[in-house]
């Protein structure tokens, strides 16, 4: 673990801040130190390399199948710091849980994380979509995702890409699962090809971040490059608000991937234990 927290926390400016409500997105230069990103760089590593918490379904193939023994198109770990606990307390929380309250309020809070390896010349693209597409339909999220890569991110490696605007009215478009393949966690919006004709890509230094709002449409592409794309990614939210109607979200109701397989069963065998 590296040395302890600085007091201070990242600050935005008003221009950026009214620039995220605008546009959707946002880009840092630095949301953590050359020790600590370096640091990450081993645990996120390890965690790929042993595969940690695939029997809980927390490791994944987000763009593929995932069945045992299958190279993953697109690896993924969710909540790692249910396996590594010193993630809760590195200076790229601090920060980026200080940005999230400052673009909405002292109130939003931590709401999750995750991790997604792009291995060198391999790692499929992860497909335009809005996260909110994956959540529950019931609700209406206000929520940031910050997006960190732990080396620099190009548009050769997979930075990310966005809709600009594409979060107002906070709607959500119809999704499929990718390849129309229930099998696959991954979601894509129909017709993404329309996407491409607005993206602006968001290449960043390592230790930066492009942030979205949890209804922007995003991408990001496959690496090309001969070195790996790691990004870690957090999540900060207000507390969800009921709609008076529920959206009609199909494409949840027809997953059945190998990771709710595995997850449903470390779940049951936990129970019948305790």
């Amino acid at each position: 673990m590296p040395a302890a927290l600085s007091d201070a926390a990242l600050q935005v400016s008003a221009e950026q801040a009214a620039f995220f409500h605008r546009e959707g997105y946002l880009t840092l230069n630095a949301l953590t130190t050359p020790d600590e990103l370096a640091w990450l760089r081993e645990v996120y590593d390890r965690l790929f390399r042993e595969q940690v918490g695939r029997k809980e379904g927390a490791h994944l193939d987000l763009a593929g199948t995932d069945e045992d023994g299958q190279q993953a198109a697109l690896p993924q770990i969710m909540n790692p710091a249910r396996f590594v606990p010193e993630l809760e307390h590195t200076q790229y929380r601090k920060n980026a849980l200080a940005v999230a309250r400052q673009l909405f309020g002292p109130s939003a809070r931590y709401r999750g994380e995750h991790m997604i390896y792009k291995p060198p010349y391999h790692g499929a693209a992860t497909p335009w979509h809005q996260d909110q597409a994956y959540h529950h339909p019931g609700f209406v999220y206000r929520q940031v995702n910050v997006w960190m890569p732990l080396q620099e991110a190009t548009v050769e490696n997979g930075c990310m890409q966005y809709v600009p605007r594409s979060h107002a009215g906070f709607g959500i478009l119809p999704h499929h699962h990718i390849g129309h393949d229930p099998r696959i966690h991954g979601l894509e919006v129909d017709a993404p090809e329309r996407c491409f004709e607005r993206a602006v890509a968001c290449p960043v230094p390592a230790g930066g971040a492009a942030l979205h709002h949890s209804y922007l449409l995003h991408y990001a592409g496959p690496n090309r490059s001969p070195v790996p794309r790691r990004a870690y990614i957090l999540t900060f939210a207000l507390e969800p608000e009921p709609r008076a109607v529920p959206l009609e979200m199909p494409w949840q109701q027809e997953s059945k991937t190998a990771r709710q397989q595995r997850e449903k069963a470390f779940r049951e065998q936990a129970e019948s234990k305790a």
